[in-house]
């Protein structure tokens, strides 16, 4: 094996392409999709539980940066939320068990004005951030205009029986308290909840509106990745 691999692969590549080898087949490496690990901390929450329900606001891609595709491939299902057009296309490919929408999510139901730029990964219904992207030289390509409802409308039309949330995840780029203020909280209360907030202080968690509206709803900041705080609900008793 070793004679044909230089045979086939120029020797100057050699050493590139062991290192790879030896990355990828590292017995003692931890596979994630997240963007930061969120879903290695999840794996450690609900470590041994076979099946599950996820709700995943702003989706983005069915692999890529995704918080959930771990779980979907270890059997669980759940809804997938993401307002750029053609995204579903993915998402009915790869993620066929789970319900996938394309669509916004908002405070309030109607139409908005959303930025589509050179990375999907940057799209926003915000336009100071859209802004703030093309000030650090990211192209916008287009705007368009775009459907929302509120989460509450969503899960109403999708989660039937009371089916239990084991977690959410909220990523709509600047507009995520709007999003968590959109949930009927008596109806919906997921187990955890991962909501991305940018320049979050541990040391002085009060400043941040979203931590302050989650704790009102008896939810604990239990784990923080670089831009992800992970909360727990308080009165479950899931984490001692």
């Amino acid at each position: 094996m070793k004679e044909i691999f230089k045979k086939i692969i120029p020797k100057k590549y050699h050493e590139y392409v062991l290192r790879i080898k030896n990355d990828l087949f590292d017995g003692y490496a931890v596979k994630s999709y997240s963007q930061e690990g969120e879903d290695i901390i999840l794996s450690r929450i609900f470590e041994g539980q076979r099946e599950g329900f996820y709700v995943d606001v702003g989706a983005h891609h069915p692999k890529r940066f995704s918080n959930t595709y771990i779980f979907y491939k270890r059997g669980w299902r759940g809804i997938n939320i993401e307002p750029s057009p053609g995204s579903m296309r993915l998402f009915n490919k790869s993620r066929p068990r789970d319900i996938n929408l394309e669509c916004g999510v908002s405070d309030v139901a109607g139409e908005l004005i959303y930025y589509i730029f050179d990375d999907t990964a940057l799209n926003t219904f915000s336009e100071e951030l859209a802004n703030r992207n093309m000030q650090m030289g990211r192209r916008l390509i287009k705007k368009i205009t775009v459907i929302v409802y509120t989460l509450a409308d969503i899960l109403s039309r999708h989660i039937k029986n009371d089916k239990k949330i084991d977690f959410i995840n909220i990523d709509v780029e600047s507009l995520d308290l709007r999003a968590l203020q959109s949930n009927d909280w008596d109806r919906f209360r997921p187990k955890i909840i991962l909501v991305e907030s940018h320049n979050f202080v541990l040391s002085d968690p009060q400043k941040s509106k979203i931590y302050n509206y989650l704790s009102l709803l008896d939810y604990s900041l239990f784990a923080k990745t670089y831009n992800t705080l992970i909360f727990i609900e308080r009165t479950n008793g899931f984490i001692s």
